[in-house]
């Protein structure tokens, strides 16, 4: 029997063919659309969309579209700490209240801006209730640096890790506003998307709103109700302070991957999962990080060795999830997730992001390999494994740059 395909257009280079054929089957079962792009040594080989039903009510879905890319958007948000970092205006062991003093509260003084990129500073949520912040307050960015500035962590700083799925945009990206002088958004604009002619915007700008298409959900969002349920499974108590950041950021999330939807979402700075853009722009980012594309290097070798380290692997989640630790624990180097059974990238050595639904954007130094793949529908689910659209076409370009497979 036949295995299913689904349409794809677009160009490959001689020699990667093999990508196209699994990219179409890995898109075969997958309700939404995508684009795969693949930069080797700095040139674009692989440049395929799946048009697909892109999303319910959407505009037709082609290569120059654009979409919300998640937690992708960290990624974006550590490229611009590490180039102000190699610039020799931030030190990444420094605390964080050297370049942001009223962050010094509450316990903090100690904190590193390296515990901010690595998920280290027991500041998960935007507030102490499980409600969180959502509505309109969640697009308030004054008001959130603020409050997280003000706010004791949950656990002290650099002696566990957990994802801070929102409030690590903003963490980070006021202390490239404090070094830089400009928002995160607007260092991005003028420091990595402009030399590079990236599509890539934290704030979407009015004019590229008819290139944008929405993301939909294959599933039914969890209740408050589920979430809290889901939280005292994991053996905390209703009132611990973890368990109260555990849901108001499960409900942040869902305020803010709701409002994303809104022309007013897209438009605000939203760094930790409001990045927008196309695949083509994330594959041509890692690209320039790992060497030149067009004549521009955004990271020295030294800089991106120090960002892919592991920076986490040493660390527990915070008691009382440490007793639940496993082998596919997420792992973190500076900003950049680093490669792990359920997310394996493109092996040992690589680095990159996932976000929310199946984005991904990553490289390989060694093969000079940079990946970037964004799609409409939301259906990985990390508990799960690697998302099954991945899958395929990561072992065909792993194949075709001649990467050995993992013993």
């Amino acid at each position: 029997m036949t295995a299913a395909v689904a349409p794809v257009a677009g160009t490959v280079r001689p020699g990667w063919e093999g990508v196209r054929e699994a990219f179409a089957r890995g898109q075969a079962s997958d309700p939404g659309a995508a684009q795969l792009a693949v930069h080797r040594h700095g040139r674009l080989v692989v440049d395929l969309w799946s048009p697909g039903a892109a999303a319910p009510g959407g505009p037709p879905f082609g290569p120059d579209s654009v979409g919300v890319l998640m937690s992708v958007s960290k990624g974006a948000v550590a490229v611009c700490a590490h180039l102000l970092a190699e610039r020799g205006r931030l030190e990444l062991d420094a605390p964080v209240a050297r370049y942001w003093p009223e962050f010094a509260a509450a316990g903090k003084e100690g904190t590193t801006v390296a515990d901010l990129l690595a998920h280290r500073a027991g500041l998960p949520a935007f507030a102490d209730e499980p409600a969180g912040v959502t509505g309109p307050a969640l697009f308030d960015r004054d008001a959130r640096v603020t409050a997280l500035a003000a706010m004791r962590p949950v656990w002290e700083p650099g002696t566990a890790f957990l994802y801070h799925a929102l409030t690590y945009g903003h963490l980070v990206g006021e202390v490239v506003r404090r070094v830089a002088g400009v928002s995160v958004g607007v260092f991005l604009a003028r420091e990595v998307a402009g030399p590079l002619g990236l599509d890539l915007w934290f704030g979407l700008p009015r004019r590229e709103e008819h290139r944008f298409v929405p993301q939909f959900a294959v599933r039914p969002a969890p209740t408050a109700g589920q979430i809290a349920a889901a939280v005292g499974g994991l053996g905390l108590a209703p009132g611990d302070r973890l368990a109260t950041a555990l849901r108001a950021s499960a409900a942040e999330l869902a305020a803010a991957t709701e409002a994303f939807g809104t022309r007013a979402g897209r438009a605000g700075e939203f760094p930790a999962a409001g990045g927008i853009g196309h695949a083509r722009s994330l594959s041509r980012l890692y690209a320039a990080l790992i060497g030149p594309v067009d004549g521009t290097r955004l990271l020295s070798p030294a800089t991106v060795d120090r960002a892919r380290s592991p920076h986490t692997d040493h660390l527990p989640p915070p008691a009382p999830l440490d007793r639940l630790d496993g082998p596919d624990r997420s792992r973190f180097g500076l900003g950049f997730e680093l490669p792990r059974p359920g997310e394996p990238l493109l092996g040992e050595g690589s680095f990159g992001h996932a976000g929310a639904g199946g984005r991904l954007g990553m490289a390989h130094p060694e093969s000079g390999l940079a990946v970037g793949y964004v799609c409409t529908a939301m259906s990985w689910e990390p508990s799960a494994g690697p998302d099954p659209r991945w899958t395929e076409w990561t072992a065909a370009v792993r194949e075709a740059a001649g990467i050995p497979e993992a013993a």
